[in-house]
């Protein structure tokens, strides 16, 4: 590894853009000054690029084990690092779930070999493996996944009581994805009655409806307010739930946070009739009100978090009618440019996106010594080039399943270079193989 000096970075970090040096030692960042000199070191000029902290995503499926058809954690943290996203933690839903610390080990065991990003892996909770979750370590595993909404097995916990126990004997974060079943399976059964096995797509965010995200995010809240658990709602899509979060309460103080991710930031509802099934997700991608509504919210911090819910299909998979065309698409690669697009357009400040895709989720996680350019922090950046378009195409797509939603956008900026712990891992359009991520590690 030894030395790299970077030269003439426009940083952008912690709320401010300044023209700076920053020499990398090993896996860390040592020194960031004017003019440093190191004749051991080897040198790259970054003027007219930007610096900032590679993008944590806490929310991905990389579908490894038993979905692998599909994505694997090769593949998609490939992907993620060419995209300027440098740790992902990855949800329980894969065959077998990750529902037991042998399962959950097994995860860790592959990343260790094959990642080339840093990682961790949710614990997952089922209706009856409370004694397997409370033997989670907080320093070692990011959080407890908790799916009140449609899941795979036995991985819907939808039951009050169920989930009561849960909230308050886990003493570590909970993520949770919330949609209430029981109004899910109410919309599908009158729209099937109208329409058959063909629902036209457009009416999936009806079915999945704001009050279905709406009455189970309040019911999570709820839950969390009266044992003062530690709660992370993932992929807000409504206007509606907006309301139950905190804009005033420092990050780092608050028991209950929320992320909002990439797609529904960018595509609304109107997209259905171009895009169809390729951006089906639960939640669904609603109207033009809630996604700038969740705009407004990420800039007054009631959002705490950006992310991206990467959750890879084969196109043979989304090509297939409403009820069997899987939710769900990727999206590590195009995550961060997407994001500076919409700074670009206004719709955020630059330094507020790197708060809300690096600085925040450390926080927000407790992460040991990453998601900032500090000093003695894990060397984890990314060379951001404002001035060279990049578009999103067949031959250029990561991704096992060999497409994207954004095909077609021609993004204002590109990835340059990305760093994990020290290391090159993508620089010039290309993978640089050989380098394995680090398990990311927390406070307490």
């Amino acid at each position: 590894m030894g030395k790299t000096l970077l030269k003439n970075a426009t940083i952008i970090n912690e709320g401010k853009r300044f023209e700076s040096d920053l020499l990398i030692n090993n896996d860390r960042i040592e020194k960031i000054a004017s003019n440093i000199s190191d004749d051991t070191a080897t040198v790259i000029d970054l003027n007219g690029k930007w610096l900032i902290p590679g993008m944590i995503d806490d929310q991905v499926h990389f579908r490894e084990p038993g979905l692998t058809h599909k994505a694997n954690i090769y593949t998609e943290s490939r992907a993620a690092v060419a995209g300027g996203i440098t740790s992902f933690m990855e949800m329980p839903n894969t065959k077998p779930n990750a529902v037991t610390q042998e399962l959950l080990q097994d995860k860790y065991d592959i990343a260790s070999k094959s990642a080339i990003a840093n990682y961790s892996f949710f614990m997952g909770a089922t209706n009856d493996n409370i004694e397997e979750v409370l033997k989670t370590d907080r320093k070692n595993v990011c959080g407890v996944k908790v799916f009140m909404g449609s899941s795979t097995g036995n991985m819907l916990v939808d039951n009050e009581q169920t989930l009561d126990n849960i909230f308050s004997k886990c003493d570590m974060l909970i993520a949770t994805h919330c949609e209430d079943e029981a109004t899910v399976r109410a919309n599908m059964a009158k729209f099937k009655e109208q329409y058959g096995e063909d629902v036209p797509i457009k009416y999936h965010p009806i079915i999945r409806s704001a009050e279905a995200c709406y009455l189970s995010s309040s019911m999570a809240v709820r839950l969390a307010k009266h044992h003062g658990t530690r709660l992370h709602i993932l992929h807000i899509s409504t206007a509606k739930e907006l309301d139950l979060f905190d804009a005033t309460t420092p990050l780092k103080e608050k028991k209950i946070t929320a992320e909002a991710c990439v797609h529904h930031l960018w595509f609304t509802d109107a997209d259905y009739e171009e895009k169809g099934t390729f951006i089906k997700w639960n939640p669904a991608v609603k109207t033009a009100h809630d996604r700038d509504s969740i705009w407004e919210a990420v800039n007054d911090n009631r959002i705490d978090v950006l992310a991206t819910d990467h959750a890879p299909h084969t196109i043979e998979e989304k090509h297939n009618n409403y009820f069997n065309a899987p939710s769900g698409g990727p999206l590590v690669q195009h995550a961060v440019l997407a994001i500076l697009q919409k700074a670009k357009e206004g719709k955020i400040t630059v330094e507020k996106a790197v708060e809300k895709m690096s600085h925040a989720v450390a926080d927000c996680f407790n992460i040991v010594d990453r998601g900032y350019i500090r000093e003695g922090y894990f060397a984890d950046l990314v060379v951001v080039d404002p001035n060279k378009q990049y578009g999103v195409n067949k031959s250029n797509i990561l991704y096992k399943c060999g497409w994207s939603p954004f095909e077609g956008v021609v993004f204002d900026h590109s990835i340059d270079t990305t760093f994990v712990n020290g290391n090159i891992v993508y620089q010039n359009g290309s993978i640089v193989e050989g380098n394995t991520g680090l398990r990311l590690t927390f406070t307490s």
